[in-house]
This record gives C-alpha cells, structure tokens and sequence, in this order.
C-alpha cells in the first residue's frame, strides 16, 4: 500500500472545501472545518493531504503529549521535563478517529498491564493526546455516538482533555485542527454539535465533463506511480505551504476595524443566529482570510467570504431546514449600512448621539418575525402546513423490551452494548473488550498466595477476568405505514397525519433512529423512501403523497413485512418500530388482520397503531388490526397529548 498522501495542489476544484482547511490551517483557533457533501467528492483525500502543508513541528523526546519545548506544559502526565530535554523536529500528526472508537480509546484509560502486573496506577493516553498540536480527523463524524462527539468538541474548544478513570485523574492539553466529513444522505448532526464546528462547506462533484476527465487522469497517475506523481506536485505543495507559513507570522498584525465589528454582529443579529458563536468565529475567520490575501486590514469582501463559512450551519434548527445562507439575503444584510460606533476621546465606544453603546442601546434590535421564527431560517416542515400540524408536538416511542447493543441512538434501552453507563460485571467469554477492573482484582485477589504472588500488582489467569456490562440507548427503525386512500383525503384528515408523522419524524432525527415511509391506496403499497437515517429526505416525500382510491391494508402490511426483513439481513441489530396510520377501513385486498397476524408471528415487530377515524359512531376497524398486530391503538388526536411518550414505555410483554 502506497504511503504517498494524494498531493494537496492536485485536487482538481473544490476551492471552497481547500479554503476552508487552509482557514484552519493558518488559524486553527477558527475551530476546525466541517465537510459536508455526497460521497467521492475528494472530502477525505483533501484533509488527508493538509498535514502535508504544515511547517513541522517541535517536540520534546518520548513525550506522548508533544510538549512544545519552547512552553512545556507544567502539568504533563508525562513530566515534569527537564530543561536540557532532548528534543526533535517532526511533521505535524495526522490523527483519525474511528466510527466505532470508544471512550477510553478516544480520551485515554488507565493502562492495565501496568495496573496488575506492577500494582501501579499508571496513565494510557488516547487519541486526544496523539492530536495535539496536529490535525484530528473524523471521517463520517454524523455516525459518531453523541457522548463522543460532545466530548470531542468539549475538548476542541477548551484544549484541555480532562480524564477520570478507575482512581487516575489526569488534565493535559490538546489543541488540535478538528476535522469532520460527512455525508448528510446518511443522517445529519444535531443543530447543537453543528453550532460547535467553526466553519462548514458544502461540496458536490463537477458537472464540467473536462473537469471530471482531469480528476480521472488524476487519479490514475497517482496510482500507477505515487512517487513520480508526488514529485510532480511537490513545488506547488510547497508553494501552499509557504504561504500557510507566511500567513501565520502576518495573523496576529491583522487590524480589525470597530466597523467591520459592527457589521459582523449586525449580520448576525439580520441572519437569525443563535448566541455569540457565530459572530466569534465569522471575525476570526475575517482575519484569516486578511491575511491569507497578504492584506493587513479586514475588508467587508472578508466578512461575506467568512459568513458563507461560518454561519451558513448555524440557522439549521430542526431536521427539515437545510443549511444555508441565500447569497441575495446576505448581501442585503450588508449592503445596509448602519452607523458604526464611534471612538470618543477616551476609547469607549459611543452611540451616534453620544449615548450608551451599541450594545446597551440600539444594537439589541429585536427581530420583526416572533420568537423562534428567524426569518428565512425556518423553511420544511413549519411552512409546509399550518394549523393541522401546528398542534402535535414531538413525541417518543419505544420499543418496549430491552435490546442488547443496537445501534447507538437515544430511543429504546439496550444492556450488554459496549457502551453506555456501566451497571455490573460478568465473566468474560471470548475476547476481552471491556476490562471491569474493580471486579477482576476482586475476584483474583482471594487466590495470591496460593499462586505464589508476595510482591506488589496482582497475578491475575484468565479465569478472573470480568467485563463491565453496560445500559444505554439504541437507535431504531421507524418505518411509518401511512393510509393514503379516498378516506382519508377526506375532511382534510390528511394534512392532520402528515402533522403527526412529522412530529413523529422530529422526534426520531432527535434520537438517532432510521425511518423508512410506505404508503397504500387503490390496489397495492409503495415504499416512498426506504429506511436511511438521513430523516429530512422523509419529509418531502410526505409532502409529495398521492392520496385517493380504495384502502388496501393488507398490502400495506405485506410491503411492510417485506422491508423489516429486508432490513433485518442487512442491519441485525437495529430493532423496528412499525408506525400505521389508518382509520382501519379496508376496502380493497384481503382481510388485513390476517395479514397483521402474519407480521406478527414471523417478524414479532414492535408496533403503534394510530387510528385515523373521525366522527361521533366510529367502526374501531383500525384497532381490531392493531389486537392482530399486538400493538397499541391510540387515536389521532391522542398524539396531541404527551400520554403518548409514555404509550410503548407503560407496554409489557405478556
């Protein structure tokens, strides 16, 4: 396998992805680069290729922390280093971080072997560690499990990785360039996590067929003669590399004038974002492309450059809004020109007629749209209905018996998962994943002197080995069943389903789940959106949904059983969750309890039955079908009400 990283200067387009690593690069107090596009869009390939435009670094001698000679962390784990330390130079890291990583692996652990074979405490450093001063790379970050990414961004943003483990505490720095690439088909990060990446960008493949023949030529060089093709390259890698240099030593002179501050926070103020982040980051990132230009004044050019980046991910609150700035409403939000504070005698800032500042005065402008309606921020599910939808809330479901290490999610409770809050130990069969210290020495200890053990640590044989046993969340297939017959077009009762399930919908992007949409009417079923995790491709096929004809139920139920065991060989351990919306009124096919009934005996399916029928005399079809299924039966407008987050939770196997 080749070690020659795909030359950076060889990346054919992609200027807006190259400028957002390269921002970081010279600055990485921007706080890293989020890469969102589809896939084979060069994402790896150019993060990959960065480590190789920056200047090396200095290092002090077998110091797994990469203390910085010239300041040497006073608190190392690995200290205190002496002055005369050895030291070297060395390239910056290239770290990844793997999908499937766990805690300790990420922030460190306790060091085992030295735990029991010298009875020492003693510290294993993580990838946390191996990062500082280097680029942490996170490939596919959206499929990363919620705790290590808040912890990976904690750190991120504080630079000091903080760990207490089996008795250890340790603190050491890590500073890093933090890098994430993801695909958004395969499921988006929560409006929280996004808000913690400095900057994002958004790329695609080129239309231009000579440009994509140039990216084809490309590669096959590179893998014909990897070493030929980076020699090749090297002057222009070489040039980026300087200027990445150059433009480091011009950050700290960039003048930034109270004007452009005050443009950059009205921006914001006219965009909607949220908090003060955003202005932050758009400022830093304002100066860094100062002085990657080779200029040593920020320019309103900068500002709108630095808030494409910068802001674009801090307007999406909800799964159904894409990202996104509309570059004609940004350039009006600029082209206003607001008067700027003023520099009295003394320094301070003042209002234009001599009053309070800015900030104490007219720069809290409220916003004209009410609260939580940012304009031009909230566009999917809030303007695609109104006054049927405006009354479900977000609700939760789950399956009610308890998984044994799903997918991570935050729905349905697993035990025995590898992660998630330890609540006992067992005896270990097979490899061991997850020593249970604690329990290992306790069951070891009783045995010493019979093995000989007088000296310190602890003779431990396989048989004492204990694993810790752990209880989190999973996430879960919700696969929505939706009647789309004459029936229930009626009465505008449609629009009022399309509500339920999209709250339903807001609920499962929330908690990490696949969703996957079926419809039925006339004479048979149709899968609309097959299961994927990205939930906000759900609601335009919703919105899209035919309705009319007669009511085939048992079609529905059959395509249903269909997708659930399709899923089940190609994702095992992810459980489903069957949602069917019906007023029960079959009109067309077979009998459709028997059809529910065969669901349930081959699949055994966790199910909710919402039952759609309206009217003072109601038939109570739909909940003969859910008895078949084994489900629950609740009505329409139950979903109005929070019983339903308690609806599968208060269910028990019988």
């Amino acid at each position: 396998m080749s070690t020659y990283f795909y030359p950076f200067s060889a990346i054919v387009g992609q200027e807006d992805l190259k400028l957002a690593l390269l921002i970081n690069a010279v600055s990485p107090e921007v706080g890293g680069v989020l890469v969102r596009g589809e896939k084979g869009t060069a994402k790896s390939t150019a993060v990959r290729a960065l480590a190789k435009l920056l200047p090396p670094i200095e290092v002090i001698v077998s110091c797994p922390y990469s203390c910085d000679p010239e300041s040497p962390n006073p608190e190392c784990p690995a200290g205190p280093h002496p002055a005369d330390a050895l030291v070297e130079e060395r390239p910056v890291r290239l770290v990844e971080l793997p999908v499937g990583a766990s805690t300790d692996r990420l922030a460190g652990t306790l060091d085992i072997e030295k735990a029991l074979g010298e009875g020492r405490k003693a510290f294993e450093p993580g990838l946390l560690a191996a990062a500082h001063r280097g680029i942490l790379y996170v490939d596919e970050v959206n499929l990363l499990s919620d705790h290590l990414v808040d912890l990976l961004l904690d750190v991120a943003a504080m630079g000091v990785n903080h760990v207490e483990r089996e008795g250890v505490s340790v603190r050491h720095q890590s500073r890093f360039i933090l890098v994430g690439t993801m695909n958004p088909e395969e499921g988006e990060l929560r409006p929280q996590l996004l808000d913690r990446f400095g900057i994002t960008v958004e790329v695609v493949g080129s239309p231009d067929p000579a440009e994509r023949v140039e990216v084809i030529r490309r590669r096959l060089h590179h893998e014909a003669g990897p070493e030929d093709f980076a020699k090749k390259w090297a002057d222009a890698d070489a040039t980026f590399a300087e200027s990445v240099r150059e433009a480091r030593g011009r950050l700290a002179a960039i003048h930034l004038p109270d004007s452009i501050l005050h443009k950059i926070a009205t921006l914001c103020a006219e965009l909607g974002v949220d908090g003060l982040r955003g202005d932050i980051v758009t400022a830093k990132t304002a100066r860094t492309l100062a002085a990657w230009d080779g200029r040593d004044e920020v320019t309103t050019e900068d500002v709108r450059q630095a808030a494409l980046l910068a802001l674009s991910h801090r307007r999406r609150r909800g799964p159904f809004e894409q990202p996104g700035i509309d570059s004609e409403e940004l350039d009006n939000a600029l082209s206003e020109k607001p008067d700027p504070p003023d520099d009295s005698p003394d320094g301070s800032p003042e209002g234009p007629n001599g009053g309070a500042p800015p900030s104490e005065g007219g720069g809290d402008k409220e916003p004209d749209h009410p609260a939580g309606e940012a304009s031009g921020a909230h566009q999917g599910a809030g303007e695609r209905n109104h006054s049927p939808e405006e009354s479900f809330r977000p609700v939760r479901l789950e399956v009610p018996e308890r998984g044994r290490g799903g997918p991570l999610g935050r729905r349905s409770r697993v035990v025995g998962g590898p992660l998630g809050q330890p609540v006992g130990d067992r005896e270990v069969e097979g490899p061991v994943r997850d020593v249970a210290l604690a329990a290992t020495v306790r069951a070891a200890a009783p045995y010493q002197k019979g093995r000989g053990r007088s000296g310190p640590g602890v003779l431990v044989r396989s048989g004492d080995l204990r694993e810790k046993v752990r209880e989190g969340r999973e996430g879960n297939l919700i696969l929505f069943l939706v009647d789309a017959s004459g029936s229930m077009a009626a009465k505008e009762r449609m629009s009022a389903v399309k509500g339920a399930v999209l709250s339903l919908l807001d609920d499962a992007y929330q908690r990490r789940d696949k969703v996957a949409l079926i419809s039925f009417r006339g004479e048979g079923a149709s899968l609309l959106l097959p299961p994927t995790a990205s939930v906000d491709l759900a609601a335009p096929r919703l919105e899209e949904l035919p309705t009319g004809g007669r009511t085939p139920i048992s079609a529905g139920l059959e395509k249903a059983a269909e997708v659930l065991k399709r899923e089940r060989l190609r994702d095992a351990e992810r459980r489903p969750l069957l949602v069917l919306l019906t007023d029960g009124r079959a009109t067309a096919g077979p009998d459709p309890r028997r059809a529910a009934a065969g669901l349930r005996a081959s699949l055994g399916a966790a199910a909710v039955v919402v039952d759609t029928e309206e009217g003072y005399v109601r038939l109570g079809m739909a909940g003969e079908v859910a008895d078949a299924l084994g489900a629950r039966c609740l009505r329409l407008e139950d979903l109005r009400a929070d019983s339903l987050v308690q609806l599968v939770e208060r269910r028990r196997v019988a």
